[in-house]
């Protein structure tokens, strides 16, 4: 029996739950529903951990509270000044201290989007203005149309990711620096999210929030170093606007640990170099496979691609078979609001797993279109 949507991981890389429902090894598992780097984490970041720990003073004392080591690394790496760093333990705890000092009433909010946005919003008592981005031009941000639903609505914020979740579409830096700039036009906040920034470097606009004080840039270390288990983002912005906003982030939220390993791994330039052309590589292999399959994918310049399936496939059913039958879990799409039915994300891997998701995909499919894969 197929999935209901209520009952499905909210995020990807819940292995826990999946091994329990299905009675599955989670050794045999490969996890194609977290948009993680498949290289792992740098061999610098595991030398930091292993030499901090022989160090008794690493576990026996607390973090700086100030957490100056670790801002001057990200403000080295990003050609910022510290004072323009604010640091947490994931996204979730930054936008909501940028919420909470910027007083945000309306925020609109493109969708379909990472679903902690709305709920981050919500329990932080701002009202969320949806709109919904369209399918048929592959979810791009149309900045006119933006602007204009911003005042329709009367918001006083918008909230962005760039490159898109859960499509991979990039705005360009022209458009979005147009969008930033009449928005401060009309008083309106952008909080902009670059998780996914790091496979495509030259669009980023961090470096643009240091000075512009309507816009504030989060972005994510883990997820392209490959150490989520971590718990590292930061936030960049005007240095008043950061320094507001560090007064509602909690005490210590970074580790002695994480602190080390994550300075260790923005100083790895090797591996980032090697991390874009590998994820490049992989990417435009995959799109070219699953396009050879008669399966739609939207341009994506991240690491990981979003897919639209033929209406008679039922995903859900999909989802399930390619976990019990594939030992491959794949994200399920059915609790991205706005999004139609028919979708699933996968991440792009390495060589050989990528290759065993295609094979996977072309043993599993024929059964569920009622005919041969060459049919769908």
């Amino acid at each position: 029996m197929s999935s209901s949507p209520h009952d499905l991981p909210p995020h990807g890389g819940q292995h826990r739950d999946i091994v329990a429902r299905y009675g599955i090894s989670m050794s045999g598992l490969i996890d194609f529903s977290a948009n993680i780097n498949p290289a792992g984490p740098p061999k610098s970041a595991i030398a930091a951990i292993r030499l901090a720990l022989e160090e008794p003073s690493t576990l026996g004392t607390y973090p700086d509270l100030e957490l100056v080591e670790l801002k001057e690394a990200i403000a080295k790496r990003m050609d910022l000044q510290p004072n323009n760093v604010a640091v947490a333990n994931g996204l979730v705890p930054l936008l909501e201290a940028a919420l909470r000092s910027l007083t945000i009433k309306c925020c609109l909010l493109p969708v379909p989007s990472f679903g902690e946005y709305r709920h981050t919003l919500e329990n932080a008592g701002v009202a969320v203005a949806p709109y919904r981005l369209s399918q048929e031009k592959g979810f791009a941000y149309e900045i006119d149309a933006i602007l204009a639903a911003l005042l329709d609505h009367s918001s006083d914020a918008i909230l962005l990711a760039n490159p898109q979740n859960p499509s991979g579409a990039l705005c360009n830096t022209a458009k979005m620096r147009s969008l930033m700039k009449a928005a401060a036009q009309h008083d309106i906040t952008v909080l902009l999210d670059e998780a996914f920034i790091d496979y495509c470097p030259s669009d980023s606009l961090t470096r643009l929030a240091m000075d512009q004080a309507n816009v504030i840039v989060f972005r994510s270390v883990t997820k392209f170093f490959g150490i989520p288990g971590l718990r590292v983002a930061y936030a960049i912005g005007e240095s008043s606007i950061i320094h507001s906003l560090n007064r509602f982030i909690a005490p210590w939220p970074i580790t002695n640990l994480s602190g080390n390993a994550v300075c260790a791994a923005l100083q790895d330039l090797t591996y980032a170099e090697q991390s874009l052309i590998v994820n490049d590589q992989q990417r435009l292999w995959l799109e070219q496979e699953l396009e050879r399959l008669k399966i739609a994918t939207y341009p994506s310049r991240a690491n990981f691609l979003l897919l639209r399936f033929p209406k008679e496939i039922d995903t859900n059913l999909l989802w399930e078979r390619m976990i019990v039958e594939e030992q491959l879990v794949l994200r399920s799409c059915a609790n991205f609001e706005g999004l139609a039915e028919g979708h699933l994300r996968v991440a792009v891997r390495s060589a050989p797993e990528n290759q065993r998701l295609v094979r996977g995909l072309e043993r599993i499919l024929p059964g569920l279109a009622g005919g041969g894969i060459h049919n769908l």
